[in-house]
């Protein structure tokens, strides 16, 4: 039996569960989701349109956020952009149809993955825990893959260029604290959802080597089967935005990689 403060020992608390927030405006699909997730342990908060979606976000803090694309008021790909305004919670879209254009949509409003309706529980639930461990992950210790260009006047304790005492990886006028899990352009703080730094940390550890989409897809988005390569790339463009789109070269036919 675990020790209590009652009978002497140290007080035991318990994990707060992971709390997402479900803006679906079928009432047989929202409360079938709200109960599959909640038998997995989720807690659920449920809207049915978008503007109480938006009202419930600004409200409470939420660990995953679920949007359907189609919704009544504010639509799912608006409602996204509202919560990127400012948040970088992990968005995973929801589409009937699976649309080209309703996937493109909801990823460049900011959405981190996205997934057809309906939907299997089994997956819906894989891509949740993707979701969590991209928002929550740890980089793994030891050195990383070195800089090659700093801006100027940055160096080590050493007088050494490259790498500061604080692990910054320095890319041009980019600079990659990779146990602070911070990032700077041109000294300025840049705001990454979680998605966007694993991507960006993964091509830091592999400077000028060129990744294909199947290797992001399985490192980035832990995808253990095929995923829809259409989630590389508008994640890249995303990316590119707020780094420099010169900062990520596109080698046709092949994948990305990061200049040196």
């Amino acid at each position: 039996m675990p020790a209590s403060a009652a009978d002497g020992g140290a007080p035991v608390s318990m994990p707060a569960p992971v709390t997402i927030l479900l803006v679906e405006d079928d009432e047989v699909i929202r409360r079938s989701v709200t109960m599959a997730l909640e038998r997995y342990g989720y807690r659920v908060t449920a809207a049915a349109d978008g503007l109480t979606g938006l009202e419930l976000f600004r409200e409470g803090r939420h660990d995953v956020l679920l949007l359907d694309v189609m919704l009544p008021g504010l639509d799912g790909i608006g409602l996204c952009r509202r919560i990127r305004e400012t948040s970088v919670d992990p968005v995973l879209m929801m589409s009937a149809r699976g649309d080209a254009l309703d996937v493109v949509s909801g990823l460049e409003a900011g959405a981190d993955d996205y997934v057809v309706k309906p939907v299997d529980t089994a997956v819906l639930v894989a891509r949740i825990r993707s979701l969590l461990r991209r928002a929550t992950f740890t980089p793994a210790p030891g050195p990383a893959a070195g800089p090659v260009a700093d801006p100027p006047g940055l160096s080590d304790r050493s007088g050494r260029p490259g790498r500061d005492r604080h692990a910054r990886l320095f890319f041009g006028d980019l600079a990659i604290d990779t146990g602070g899990l911070e990032v700077f352009r041109a000294g300025e703080p840049v705001a990454l959802a979680p998605t966007e730094l694993r991507l960006l940390l993964e091509f830091a550890a592999n400077p000028g080597i060129v990744l294909d989409r199947q290797t992001l897809l399985r490192n980035v988005w832990d995808y253990g089967w095929d995923g829809d390569s259409r989630v590389v790339d508008l994640c890249v463009q995303r990316l590119r935005k707020k780094i420099g789109a010169e900062r990520i070269e596109t080698v046709r036919g092949f994948g990305y990689k990061l200049r040196r």
